[in-house]
């Protein structure tokens, strides 16, 4: 399989808010935009700070990635393989064409993860990112 990559475009909004939306689902995340907010604050992070990456297979897009850089650090807010996708080795083919071709091998690489999301914690220490902290909360009633 080949995986391509590409800058996300302002014609990628309605496909990024979705996809947003089915990964907010996934890691048990409380956000509760609706489809047009997220493309919204999409738009908004596409267009000031954020890069947004398209990998396709055959075209057809398959994953995306989010991330800001500044001058020591690449955060990546977000990352999807779309779910008809997962377990065949597209999410580390893309966060290797990040890690080889786009980003800085200088800088140091940050992701947050959910401790309820398993599959998503698994995911990223198998790729070699290691546990640093632990955010804790207390939610009122």
């Amino acid at each position: 399989m080949t995986l391509d990559f590409r800058p996300a475009a302002e014609g990628d909004l309605d496909l990024l808010a979705e996809w947003n939306r089915q990964l907010i689902q996934d890691e048990g995340h409380r956000n509760r935009m609706t489809l047009p907010e997220l493309r919204e604050r999409m738009k908004g992070w596409l267009a000031r700070e954020y890069k947004g990456v398209i990998f396709a297979v055959d075209v057809e897009p398959v994953a995306y990635a989010l991330y800001r850089e500044n001058d020591h650090e690449i955060y990546l807010r977000q990352f999807f393989v779309a779910r008809q996708c997962r377990r065949q080795g597209v999410g580390r083919m893309a966060l290797e064409i990040l890690r080889s071709q786009l980003w800085s091998r200088t800088k140091r690489l940050t992701v947050d993860v959910l401790v309820t999301n398993a599959a998503g914690v698994n995911f990223w220490r198998a790729v070699g990112y290691k546990d640093y902290s632990l955010y804790l909360e207390i939610v009122p009633k």
